[in-house]
């Protein structure tokens, strides 16, 4: 079982619950297309989860490596960009628009995908394993994940509309490759 605590495996302890994380991703997606939004929701925060023990677990034990700053970036992707996104389609947007502002709630999808893939390869280009910089270059794309759900649960509650929370996928889908300073936990 060294290979748990090896940086140099794939399948060290910490690539495991990023593996968990894209599992969860996945499941996420499942579920989102079978219009079961609160099992998405419950999967996509456990893959939210995942994400945080992951890379404690990676300092705590030394096991940075560039194959698991890829990988992270990929679940990443998967749990902070796609799954948030495509629920918010398939639950605000495919029920409240039709026809050319779906269409615009489409591109204003495509480009927070965009966005997040943008910033996380940027991300990549500049990550050294191992290393922690004090404070973000724009927002990373868990907090753009932690406020696309906001704006769904407040759209849920009806004090926000449909066309508002378009608005607001474009404002931080901007303020993932901004100049905003965010402090690193």
């Amino acid at each position: 079982m060294k290979f748990l605590y090896s940086s140099k495996s794939h399948f060290n302890l910490a690539n495991l619950i990023t593996f968990s994380n894209i599992a969860a991703g996945l499941i996420a997606t499942y579920f989102i297309s079978e219009s079961h939004f609160l099992w998405a929701a419950l999967f996509a925060w456990m893959g939210g989860a995942f994400d945080i023990f992951d890379g404690k677990v990676a300092r705590k034990y030394n096991l940075s490596s560039e194959f698991g700053i890829q990988l992270d970036s990929f679940a990443d992707f998967l749990s902070f960009v796609l799954v948030p996104v495509f629920f918010i389609f398939q639950a605000i947007y495919t029920n409240s628009f039709s026809g050319f502002w779906l269409f615009l709630a489409g591109i204003a999808s495509i480009y927070y995908v965009i966005s997040g893939l943008r910033r996380l390869i940027q991300f990549n280009i500049n990550a050294d394993a191992g290393e922690v910089e004090k404070y973000f270059t724009g927002v990373p794309t868990p907090l753009g994940a932690i406020l696309l759900w906001v704006a769904y649960l407040i759209n849920y509650t009806s004090l926000l509309s449909a066309t508002s929370v378009v608005i607001l996928m474009i404002i931080f889908a901007w303020s993932l490759n901004s100049k905003i300073k965010v402090p690193h936990p």
